[in-house]
């Protein structure tokens, strides 16, 4: 009787342990953290969720510039008028829920996280600010995919994109390699050397604004846009559990806090830093994307990256004004010809009638 009851009791723990871990899973999710943020940007704290596909008009809305569906969102304020960032930043980590950063302005659950992209916001930079060309740089390593706009030609063009890039990077002096704890992590494994490429990424960035400080300065927004999978690859490879994803999960914290720090003191406390957590995107077939680790070819040596921009709804407007205003233009072209070849000389022109009065006087 005893035992029965015992074996009764282990199984109710069980399922208890097993109903508060899915509890736990369903309640830790995928999260949106504000890093830093000006006084200027009210970000309200709150267990407000936000929609991954909204984040693009978020990001839009805290630069100043308008979108075409209000966001009704509670957990964004509108702020100043007049007063609005110089930088907005934005890191998405592919292959965990959250991290633990601390010092942080507010943080709030991403609920339908779609793929999404900034090309929308960085189009309306381009469009505003052509003549001041401001820094637009949206880089995935694990895609080696990199898009640069504006200033950003000539100062990042040396950050490491592909694979060789990036084991030539870390083999050279001021690597990440010599002031990370690395741990459990090895430098020869290429998962591992995706994770630390990233990081070293962060590193770069920082490094060539303090270079170049004269970009953070100037009166034209910048926008950054990073999407680092180094830990959905260490996840895949090691598994979750495994000492390798845990110290990843913990550098990656650390340094993303520090980044975040270096960013907002480098554009002078006028920017606003966001980091998206995902464990993994909803509807895979919607964007296409391509591992670094599954092919050490380069498909493209040449130049991919000179792409077009997506379609600008002011494009309607633009063509009804040029159209129209060559319709103008001819209909008054072929009137102007037609009076002036049934103009009378003799009455219809000043030049000619005083060239008359004057001959009959002589």
């Amino acid at each position: 009787m005893l035992l029965e009851n015992r074996r009764r009791m282990e199984t109710l723990f069980s399922v208890a342990f097993i109903f508060c871990s899915a509890f736990t899973a369903g309640v830790q999710g995928d999260s949106l953290t504000i890093l830093q943020a000006p006084g200027y940007v009210s970000f309200q704290k709150g267990d407000w969720p936000i929609s991954g596909e909204k984040i693009p008009d978020m990001v839009a809305l805290t630069m100043g510039f308008s979108v075409q569906e209000d966001l009704s969102w509670p957990g964004l304020r509108a702020g100043q008028l007049f007063q609005r960032p110089r930088a907005n930043v934005l890191v998405v980590v592919r292959g965990v829920d959250s991290l633990a950063l601390p010092q942080n302005v507010a943080s709030y659950p991403l609920e339908n996280p779609v793929p999404f992209t900034l090309d929308s916001v960085a189009e309306t930079v381009h469009s505003l600010f052509a003549e001041d060309t401001p820094v637009v740089l949206q880089l995935a390593p694990s895609e080696e995919r990199l898009y640069m706009l504006g200033k950003a030609n000539a100062v990042f063009e040396d950050l490491p994109v592909t694979l060789q890039q990036i084991r030539s990077r870390l083999s050279q002096d001021g690597s990440v390699l010599a002031s990370l704890p690395l741990n459990s992590l090895n430098r020869n494994a290429e998962a591992d050397l995706l994770f630390l490429s990233e990081v070293q990424v962060l590193y770069d960035i920082t490094a060539l604004l303090r270079r170049h400080r004269h970009l953070a300065q100037d009166h034209s927004p910048d926008l950054y846009s990073l999407e680092l999978s180094g830990l959905e690859e260490l996840g895949r490879r090691y598994g979750q559990d495994s000492p390798q994803y845990r110290d990843a999960t913990a550098i990656l914290a650390n340094v993303l806090q520090k980044f975040g720090e270096d960013m907002f003191g480098l554009y002078g406390d006028s920017a606003v830093v966001e980091v998206v957590t995902v464990k993994s995107f909803e509807a895979p077939l919607t964007r296409k994307s391509r591992s670094i680790l599954e092919s050490k070819q380069i498909s493209n040596p040449g130049s991919p990256y000179n792409l077009a921009y997506k379609y600008n709804f002011n494009y309607a407007v633009i063509f009804n004004i040029v159209l129209w205003l060559m319709i103008i233009l001819a209909l008054a072209v072929i009137v102007i010809s037609y009076n002036l070849w049934n103009m009378d000389p003799g009455y219809d022109s000043i030049i000619y009638r005083m060239t008359n009065q004057k001959i009959r006087l002589d």
